[in-house]
């Protein structure tokens, strides 16, 4: 079938992959992803689909003019705003056609070579998913350490493999992502949506590179948001905990409060002024705490309820 915009031609038979490449400030390295993913030699064939979610950078008409040199299907979906990664992922896997997706970063540090392996790999072995372990990651060090503290705390959260490494570099099949899809709220960490789906799930070490351009998008802020996602999405256990700690707190005040009376009727009562103010600011920093806990599920809950949108699509277009 032809395009009539670009002239090219392209099969409209379903691919078995679809790669979703969520672009972000993604301008300067795109092109060259785009042109190695092209070169790949897939039995069945492939699918390329750019998400630019809102990037502040030409990304979105860099995106336009690759559809003009692009030999093999390629898709750009254009959000109409910033909605985050995982968000991107999302409406990537809303138009996915292939038996299997693959979603990369932008910024070619997963080489393209590598999605080969990783679709054989799911392929021969019959994951529903794939996880990639990298042999040495070349994020900064400060990422490493937030990385390896979120996958511990996955371990306890979410219904995962331990020891299974969660990277933004995995390959999942057509049902897990149409499972992921049904989910609609706001906030969605798509981990944790496939760990409810299915515990099939294998893990393939490939290599790492070094960032060729640019510097990562991911502020410690927004590391905290993806944090918040997988904290209280998927699990009532720190609700638990904060009853747990609350309720230590408790009982350490009322010994506190056995021993000044013991102290008040056998010797002189201190004045004591700065050891009540310490436990008066310990107590209630730790009643903030809890109740910004609580907060957080019932703004989450009144995001949802209110149907804030998880993406929105302003257009997509198709050299096919």
């Amino acid at each position: 079938m032809k395009n009539p915009d670009t002239g090219h031609s392209a099969a409209i038979t379903t691919p078995v992959l679809s790669v979703v490449v969520p672009v972000y400030n993604g301008a300067e390295s795109v092109g060259e992803l785009v042109a190695l993913l092209s070169g790949l030699k897939v039995d069945g064939g492939m699918e390329i689909i750019l998400v630019n979610d809102c990037s502040p950078d030409n990304s979105l008409s860099v995106c336009h003019s690759l559809m003009e040199t692009t030999k093999i299907p390629l898709v750009v979906v254009n959000l109409s705003r910033n909605f985050g990664e995982h968000n991107a992922v999302m409406a990537g896997y809303s138009v996915a056609r292939g038996d299997y997706i693959i979603n990369m970063d932008d910024d070619l540090q997963n080489p393209p070579e590598e999605v080969l392996n990783l679709l054989n790999y799911t392929r021969e072995n019959g994951f529903d998913v794939v996880y990639t372990r990298y042999a040495a990651k070349e994020h900064e060090s400060w990422r490493n350490l937030g990385s390896r503290f979120t996958n511990w705390c996955a371990d306890h959260l979410l219904d995962k493999p331990k020891g299974l490494y969660l990277s933004s570099f995995r390959c999942v099949s057509a049902f897990v992502a149409k499972e992921v899809l049904t989910h609609t709220g706001p906030f969605p960490y798509v981990d944790g949506l496939i760990m409810q789906v299915t515990q099939n799930i294998g893990s393939l070490t490939v290599e790492h590179l070094p960032r060729k351009t640019g510097q990562s998008n991911y502020t410690l802020a927004r590391l905290m948001r993806l944090f918040l996602s997988m904290f209280l999405n998927f699990s009532v256990i720190p609700l638990r905990f904060a009853t747990a700690f609350g309720s230590l707190i408790a009982l350490v005040g009322i010994l506190a409060f056995g021993y000044v009376f013991l102290e008040a009727l056998f010797s002189d009562t201190p004045q004591g002024w700065a050891s009540i103010m310490a436990a008066l600011l310990l107590l209630s920093g730790v009643q903030l705490i809890m109740l910004g806990v609580i907060g957080e599920y019932l703004g989450r809950m009144f995001l949802t309820t209110n149907q804030r949108p998880q993406f929105v699509v302003r257009d997509v277009k198709k050299n096919f």
